[in-house]
């Protein structure tokens, strides 16, 4: 199932929250042989960092990666928060756009854009546009009327679980040629951007790269052109198992803006994050649709022997590495599991491994961990699966996408719908899109065992 499918939307009655839902969800199907993979999305996890990162980071307007969530429910909740977004193709800018998002609110953040794509960035107003290269700058020249150029400087990602500067960024000492070249072909430049690299484990990295930005800003302004955007990318993260936590980066990159680029109306500064916004608000639940057992003798079979516990179990789930947990192959990612029922005191755990559904022997989501001995049918949970999980999915050997159900709260929705009322969302209410996206043109309450789910 396409991701951005209607799908929906269900406001949570007072005391209940997304895990109702997981219940609730779980116990229908648990009514039928269809007990498909599916996810649950809070919405209201999105404002709930929207809210964290405006009191961490005053300073700075975050444009959010499209490409980590593509949903268009998620989108349209962070257009009605008056995000900006930064967009990598065509697809990503249309999507922003069809909700009504202005242009000066996209910034077309990928230094290698193909021909057809730079044509249609300026033919739908996109302007802003970064680039690391002569050959990027000759392109622009050529096919974009009217761009505001940000030069992508390289960075010391050596510390980043994904790094990027390996492929984008411009080393500063090819920063006053291409800045020269761009006076040569009559282009604007406006500033500066990097990216220090995803799951960043040294906030100093941020420090360094916002001066390392200063250095260039100063040279474009000896150049003649008028420096006044700094992007200081992403890399934040988006749950708070993780080593180093969102405000520990805050804490170092607020002292370092202060420090080298002091508060100035006319500066604007922004930044990229994508799992920051996302990985915390979608939860997967999967089915158990095949277990082997192995014992650690020469007898190993597949019977079960409640007298022992040299065994080690092999669980395989109706999700993999080829779905939702590509995250594991393409983003470094760890997942691991939780029960949907709480075992007994006393029950004993075994070694285990959890398998995805496909015939290819990669599709392995745990390599090793430890639950109980559990059976076909029964459910494990996997929390903080919001990022680079469904935008990258796949039908391999024709295993669909799972469904995903969006839930938010009342509180939240009217804290939305007050953001957005203060005329942050351009042209028509984006609130209202969220109805639409999910197949809804007006709402009457349904009320169901744990939320009230919006119907024509």
């Amino acid at each position: 199932m396409n991701p951005t499918a209607a799908l929906d939307l269900s406001f949570l009655e007072e005391g209940f929250s997304a895990r109702d839902v997981i219940e609730q969800n779980i116990n229908e199907s648990s009514l039928t042989d269809d007990r498909d993979a599916f996810y649950i999305c809070d919405l209201g996890d999105i404002l709930k960092k929207h809210l964290r990162w405006t009191r961490a980071l005053p300073r700075v307007t975050p444009f959010y990666a499209v490409k980590c969530n593509d949903s268009r429910s998620v989108v349209t909740t962070l257009a009605s928060l008056g995000t900006g977004f930064d967009c990598a193709s065509k697809t990503e800018i249309q999507l922003v756009q069809s909700l009504g998002v202005d242009p000066g609110r996209i910034i077309y953040a990928n230094p290698c854009k193909q021909v057809s794509q730079i044509k249609y960035a300026s033919a739908h107003g996109v302007r802003m546009m970064t680039f690391d290269s002569e050959v990027e700058l000759m392109k622009v020249a050529r096919y974009h009327d009217n761009a505001k150029l940000v030069l992508r400087i390289a960075t010391d990602d050596s510390k980043a679980v994904c790094r990027l500067s390996v492929k984008f960024g411009a080393p500063l000492k090819a920063c006053r040629g291409l800045l020269e070249k761009a006076k040569e072909l009559g282009l604007d430049v406006i500033g500066v951007s990097f990216h220090v690299g995803s799951g960043c484990t040294d906030p100093l990295t941020y420090s360094q790269a916002i001066s390392d930005a200063r250095y260039v800003f100063d040279m474009g302004n000896e150049l003649g052109f008028t420096m006044d955007l700094l992007d200081i990318g992403g890399g934040f993260p988006g749950s708070d198992d993780v080593d180093l936590k969102f405000e520990e980066i805050t804490a170092v990159i607020n002292p370092a803006l202060d420090k080298y680029f002091p508060v100035d109306h006319k500066l604007k500064i922004i930044a990229e994050p994508g799992r920051f916004y996302v990985a915390s608000a979608y939860t997967l639940v999967v089915n158990i649709i095949a277990k082997k057992v192995i014992l650690d003798d020469d007898n190993a079979s597949d019977e079960e022997d409640e007298g022992t516990t040299d065994r080690t179990i092999m669980y395989y789930v109706n999700d993999g590495v080829y779905g939702s947990f590509n995250c594991i192959l393409f983003d470094h990612a760890h997942c691991l599991p939780s029960l949907h029922k709480k075992p007994k005191p006393d029950e004993p755990l075994y070694p285990c491994s959890i398998w995805g559904p496909t015939c290819d022997g990669l599709d392995r989501i745990v390599e090793q961990c430890t639950l109980p001995d559990l059976q076909v049918g029964d459910w494990l949970v996997f929390e903080n699966m919001g990022a680079y999980t469904v935008a990258a999915s796949s039908t391999f050997n024709g295993f669909q996408r799972p469904d995903i159900h969006y839930v938010i709260s009342r509180p939240s929705w009217q804290h939305v719908q007050r953001i957005s009322s203060q005329g942050l969302p351009p042209q028509e209410s984006c609130l209202q899109e969220m109805l639409v996206c999910c197949g809804r043109e007006s709402v009457v309450e349904m009320p169901t065992k744990s939320c009230q789910t919006h119907v024509v």
